[in-house]
């Protein structure tokens, strides 16, 4: 891990190519596809096609998401250390690229099962046990191909502009991936009669085209990963990983990190509330067909895929901190007004939705684009660089939130009466305190989010003349173990 003649050889990193650039962008195609219906169809699925109970829906989903955070934190430090797969494996494909490789195909799989129906409406324990069964072992895989690839962020290029150009990239590919899946739902549902059918071809499409990605994003980074990898491994003072009860207890300990899970949190959790009641609230509340609800979450993708790089060349001006500030401003007024719509007001509607892209696509790139900053200072203070652990941190604190948001406004559908369409009425009319749970969850839940994570990035203590200080005190770590060795 600490050659001493092999560094004193090393030239220049180069700055990245836009192949590499390309080819890790389009890894994050499968995630996004995945991530949307999942986000945006698996509630209506339960709820109106399989005719399980909101009650058992909200609780199959927390359950998973709870497991799925849980195995977060295993793999990321597993990844880190690399060495599960082998030494000669990891000698030709890194720490990252084994687990990405391992676990395509059976993610692609398992994500077809998620929308079979083996079970009739009848026997609700077990369509629960399936459902939860199948969702656990789709997290899994899923965890063990995004996980490590988002890592991948960190060591890929270390300069502090170059990274967020390449998490746009990355979030271009995934509000790509997000709008493909949804324009593909859309095609499905006006082609299709059948409900299941509608579901079950939707996931056999899209399975197919979620694999395919994660195969290329290898074969296109790993030149550049092998290079800067050799930087890197040079100023490692410690490579022997530190016991995991130290390693837990630097991680919650480092203040930065911190404010950036805040950030985080508040953002995705805004996000995705929004992206799971969207459904609900454009059948039950507005009105509108099923097939309408991916054209309010398009609206949102597609603005914020168009302003993704606006947003990182202007961050390049002005920093990360004020860009978040100003994308945030426009989403809060966008989660407020959705609150205050009216059934009709279809116009309106969209208008709102392309607001809110304004921010979302903030909510993409400033967070990501911040935690490989926070990496390097943990590798300042401890030695390691260890990015899987802080990667699987920041996903299993947002998958606990989640879950537990899920779960609540699943079960208040179900408090509150929630009535599940039928063959013959496939939009009932819902009950007053149902409507209102589900205008809470798209407006002032959201909003107060988003507005406790403004305050957060007020405080985040990085800022690009730190982060330069950060990168020069590594060099001259470099240069010391140089000399000692």
């Amino acid at each position: 891990m600490n050659p001493s003649t092999e560094t004193e050889e090393l030239a220049p990193i180069e700055k990245m190519n836009f192949s590499t650039k390309f080819a890790y962008g389009a890894g994050d195609i499968g995630g996004a596809i995945v991530g949307i219906l999942l986000l945006s169809y698996l509630s209506p699925f339960f709820t109106d096609v399989v005719h399980l109970s909101p009650g058992l829906a909200g609780a199959t989903q927390l359950i998973v998401r709870v497991w799925d955070a849980c195995i977060d934190p295993v793999i990321g430090i597993m990844s880190d250390r690399g060495d599960v797969f082998g030494a000669k494996i990891k000698k030709k494909w890194g720490r990252r690229y084994p687990w990405m490789l391992f676990s395509a195909i059976p993610f692609g799989i398992l994500f077809i099962c998620q929308w079979l129906i083996p079970f009739p409406a009848t026997n609700q324990w077990g369509l629960f046990f399936f459902y939860t069964f199948i969702s656990m072992l789709l997290g899994t895989f899923f965890t063990t191909y995004s996980l490590p690839y988002t890592a991948l962020t960190a060591e890929l290029t270390e300069d502090y502009n170059e990274r967020t150009s390449l998490n746009s990239f990355r979030f271009t590919f995934s509000l790509g991936g997000s709008i493909a899946a949804l324009l593909i739902a859309r095609t499905v549902f006006q082609q299709v009669s059948d409900p299941a059918q509608q579901y079950l071809t939707i996931g056999i499409i899209c399975a197919v085209i979620s694999v395919v990605p994660i195969f290329y994003c290898v074969w296109g980074t790993q030149a550049r990963y092998k290079l800067v990898n050799r930087y890197q491994a040079a100023r490692v003072e410690n490579p022997n990983p530190l016991p995991i009860r130290e390693q837990l207890r630097s991680v919650f300990t480092n203040r930065a990190f911190m404010f950036v899970v805040g950030i985080y949190l508040c953002s995705w959790f805004s996000l995705q509330l929004t992206a799971a009641i969207i459904p609900y609230f454009a059948v039950s509340w507005m009105g509108l067909q099923q097939a309408d609800s991916p054209l309010i979450i398009l609206a949102v993708q597609g603005t914020a895929l168009g302003m993704l790089s606006v947003w990182s060349r202007i961050s390049q001006k002005v920093g990360k901190k004020a860009v978040y500030f100003m994308g945030t401003g426009f989403w809060i007024i966008s989660q407020a007004g959705l609150f205050l719509l009216q059934p009709g007001q279809t116009v309106m509607l969209y208008f709102l939705a392309m607001l809110a892209g304004l921010g979302v696509s903030t909510a993409y790139l400033v967070p990501w684009s911040m935690l490989p900053d926070v990496i390097e200072l943990d590798e300042l203070e401890t030695g390691q660089r260890r990015e899987g652990l802080f990667y699987s941190f920041m996903v299993f604190l947002q998958k606990i939130c989640l879950g537990v948001a899920l779960a609540v406004i699943l079960q208040s559908l179900e408090w509150t009466g929630y009535i599940s369409p039928t063959a013959t009425v496939l939009a009932p009319i819902q009950p007053p305190a149902v409507l209102l749970a589900i205008r809470f969850a798209i407006g002032p839940i959201p909003t107060i989010s988003l507005i406790s994570g403004l305050i957060l990035a007020y405080f985040y203590p990085i800022t690009r003349e730190r982060h330069q200080q950060i990168l020069l005190q590594l060099a001259e770590r470099r240069k010391n173990i140089e000399s000692d060795n």
